[in-house]
């Protein structure tokens, strides 16, 4: 039967041990399970995993820094860029109201020259309606006071009634029962009447014309009208229109209607003549 193990025995297989150090992988191998006895070697192993897979999170941890401050860039940009739309836009809408305004302007502006220009034109069209009867006037006051210059073609020693001769007239009519009194009225309206011998045969007649600068249909009609009713006094009456021009359509109603036309530097006669 085997002694215990004594102290001394231990103290002794320490300092032989710390002689014989080769026995010490011995003594291990006899100790140790083969778990403890690789603890080491894992224990090293498990350091390289260590710092290897350290390694790999701090390469990882700089890209994901990297990447953030790439992201915060990125966010700094937008922004500077969010700001820089945010002015554009206050730009836009100061510009909108600056153009608002202005249009405001622009067609208050319109209104007032639109009133300015109706009356302009209100104004234009009085003016040349002015025009229209000083032309007339001239025109009527140049064949009254040329007679035998433009009715020369018509009548011998024609003469110009005057007013008061042409009131004469009409009135014995109206008080001899001849002539109405609306007929004496329309025939004293008359630009030129006039009397004298008929160029063809010397008799007696009247010439009735209605002067216009532009001889229009109206002034056809009042020819014939008031020669019509100036002829229930017995004589004659020749209706004729005088002017400056007058259109084809307005010749056409002439020789319709019976009415000479005298115009500047020309006597028409119309068809059949009379």
């Amino acid at each position: 039967m085997r002694m215990p193990f004594t102290i001394e025995e231990f103290r002794d297989l320490v300092r032989m041990l710390e002689e014989k150090p080769e026995w010490r992988a011995d003594l291990r191998r006899l100790v140790l399970t083969d778990e403890l006895l690789s603890l080491p070697e894992q224990v090293a192993e498990l350091r390289v995993y260590s710092e290897r897979r350290f390694q790999e999170l701090a390469e990882a941890q700089a890209r994901t820094e990297a990447k953030v401050a790439e992201l915060a860039d990125a966010q700094a940009r937008t922004e500077a860029k969010m700001a820089e739309l945010a002015e554009a836009q206050v730009r836009t809408e100061v510009g909108l109201i600056a153009l608002t305004e202005a249009q405001a302007r622009t067609e208050a502006q319109l209104s007032t020259l639109s009133t300015q220009v109706a009356g302009l034109t209100q104004s234009v069209h009085t003016l040349t309606d002015w025009v229209g009867d000083l032309k007339g006037i001239t025109t009527e006051i140049e064949y009254r006071t040329k007679a035998r210059a433009y009715f020369g073609r018509l009548l011998r020693r024609p003469h110009v009634l005057s007013p008061e001769e042409l009131t004469s007239l009409l009135d014995d009519a109206v008080e001899a029962g001849v002539l109405p009194e609306d007929y004496a009225d329309d025939i004293a309206l008359a630009d030129i009447v006039l009397r004298g011998k008929h160029k063809h045969d010397g008799t007696d007649v009247y010439l009735l014309v209605e002067v216009s600068w532009g001889v229009g249909p109206t002034d056809i009609e009042r020819a014939a009208r008031r020669a019509a009713r100036l002829a229930q006094l017995g004589t004659p009456v020749i209706p004729a229109v005088a002017g400056r021009r007058l259109t084809a359509e307005v010749a056409e109603l002439a020789r319709t209607k019976q009415v000479w036309q005298i115009m500047d530097g020309y006597t028409l006669a119309p068809e059949p003549p009379i």
